[in-house]
């Protein structure tokens, strides 16, 4: 099948197919006399293990992982287990970073008035330090 049809039954755009093939993510494409890529039902299968591990939101290297993984069938298990409470605990990291990033913005939204003053906590917060940073460095000169 072509590109259009391979992206069509996998679920991956032809975009992304090109650019996990650009990677070495996924092997070159045979390739037509004419130029044109062309998979078989394994690259497809391939292309959706890489999309539902997509999905999960594995990173790159970590879909390298488990696609090598998934293709040795003398594997342990105990590899696959790792990577994916490894991911798991990143997951759990990041969401307890949103959960602080909500935390502070509903509590300035909370003591914003919203209202036709220019008073607005959310602002302050954003540009506090901002003065700081933005001061020119301290000459060199020193006491002597």
């Amino acid at each position: 099948m072509n590109i259009g049809e391979a992206a069509r039954t996998s679920g991956v755009s032809a975009k992304m197919i090109r650019y996990y093939e650009r990677i070495g993510l996924i092997a070159d494409a045979a390739r037509t006399e004419a130029g044109y890529r062309t998979y078989d039902r394994n690259d497809v299968e391939t292309l959706r293990f890489i999309r539902r591990a997509r999905d999960l939101g594995f990173s790159v290297e970590e879909m390298t992982a488990l696609l090598a993984l998934w293709r040795d069938k003398g594997r342990e298990s105990a590899e696959v287990k790792r990577i994916a409470l490894d991911h798991v605990a990143d997951i759990e990291r990041r969401i307890r970073e949103l959960q602080g990033m909500a935390r502070t913005l509903s509590h300035l939204a909370g003591h914003c008035h919203g209202d036709h003053r220019p008073d607005c906590p959310i602002i302050d917060d954003l540009a506090e330090g901002v003065a700081d940073e933005a001061a020119p460095p301290r000459s060199g000169f020193r006491r002597r």
